[in-house]
């Protein structure tokens, strides 16, 4: 029998990967610094697993609308609102299984067959799965350190094709945890418009980037492009990885398209999960979730002060998210046998470069400091040592 092609050429994400051996490893006595995975060591804030418990007292849980909750899309709309002084009209907010279903509803409802979709290079793998799996072709552009590992509007249209349909850019990004300059992102953007495509823009991270000089938040796309795609979920910034929710903004031409596909997809989020999540934007859950930002800030400092101190450069200091992105040059190593070493020799997970794209896949590795502060020491220590051992 026939397997689509699809399939066969997916290619696998190998911070995953990496993830099960060290399972494999935990599950015989051997205990790993899990610092592969963006995944918050923090659990859903104050309030949500109540409200959880509260939903499985025997009443009938139906399916919600394709796009969600509307007292759900309400409350999404005024976190836009309140934090970015943003406009959103709730019916413009979708409800996801997570931001990867929106991911798949973004790319599903701008791609066809023969279209070029640009994207930075580093970037998160799965996208580029995504647009290959609806026909389109991914054109990557190399981005540099000067640039903060980041579009910027030079290399976009360096890498513009006659077929460009979209460009797709992440601010914070996975895996560098850098953020666009917002100039640059709104000029991306503006020059996107002219041409006729697409911006897809993925804010999964944006309330964990450092705010503004004068301590207003990270600024949305929103503020520059009403009508820019925006990818957002509820796994980071409220530390609900397994609950699988996220959102999408949309503009009023892809609602219903969004609507039909939505149901044909997944029909509609998690019901119950949906109904927790309202308790995300109650005071108490909003001022945890700050402070667990200002302790990520914590972990960012000493994660790039024990990195310095064992000699693995950090070439742009990360500005968001939860990930700094080191070079492996120096270690005679290239980035997958130093990942696959480090895992077995020093029992320390990482993600090797190779998920992100070619332009960094064989020098630079990924480190999470979504883990606890003391995973992140003993993790330090023993890559310290592993590295130490090289040089010997």
């Amino acid at each position: 029998m026939k397997i689509a092609q699809r399939a066969v050429r997916a290619q696998p994400f190998h911070a995953m990967s990496i993830g099960a051996r060290a399972r494999e490893l935990e599950s015989r006595g051997i205990r790993i610094a899990k610092l592969s995975l963006g995944e918050p060591s923090f659990g859903a804030p104050p309030g949500v697993h109540e409200a959880m418990r509260a939903t499985m007292d025997g009443r009938a849980l139906p399916y919600t609308p394709a796009a969600g909750l509307p007292a759900l899309r309400r409350a999404v709309a005024g976190l836009y609102r309140t934090r970015h002084g943003v406009d959103v009209d709730p019916r413009r907010v979708l409800i996801t299984a997570g931001a990867s279903a929106g991911l798949l509803l973004a790319t599903a409802l701008t791609t066809e067959a023969g279209d070029d979709v640009v994207m930075a290079d580093p970037c998160y793998p799965c996208n580029r799965e995504l647009v290959d799996t609806f026909g389109g072709r991914v054109v990557l552009a190399p981005t540099t350190p000067a640039a903060r590992y980041q579009l910027d509007l030079a290399t976009a249209l360096a890498a513009w094709t006659e077929r460009t349909s979209a460009v797709q850019v992440a601010t914070p990004s996975n895996p560098t945890g850098t953020t666009i300059p917002f100039s640059e992102l709104a000029a991306i953007c503006e020059a996107a418009r002219e041409r006729g495509a697409w911006r897809i823009v993925d804010e999964i991270y944006l309330s964990l980037a450092d705010p503004a000089p004068d301590g207003s938040p990270a600024r949305t796309a929103l503020e520059a492009d009403p009508e820019a795609i925006i990818v957002s979920s509820f796994s980071k910034y409220f530390g609900m990885t397994g609950w699988r929710l996220g959102w999408l903004v949309l503009s009023e031409e892809l609602l219903t398209p969004a609507d039909n596909l939505a149901v044909n997809f997944f029909l509609c989020a998690s019901t119950p999960t949906q109904m927790a999540a309202l308790s995300c934007f109650t005071p108490e859950a909003l001022a945890a979730c700050e402070d667990r930002r200002l302790e990520l800030l914590a972990r960012r400092g000493l994660v790039l002060d024990g990195l310095e101190r064992i000699g693995l450069p950090v070439p742009v200091k990360p500005d968001g998210a939860f990930y700094a992105y080191f070079d492996v040059r120096g270690t005679g190593l290239d980035a997958w046998t130093f990942c696959e070493r480090a895992l077995e020799e020093a029992h320390v997970a990482l993600t090797p470069g190779r998920d992100f794209g070619p332009a960094t896949g064989s020098t630079h590795v990924r480190l999470s400091y979504a883990a606890g502060r003391e995973e992140l020491a003993e993790g330090l220590e023993r890559l310290g040592g592993f590295v130490a051992g090289l040089g010997g």
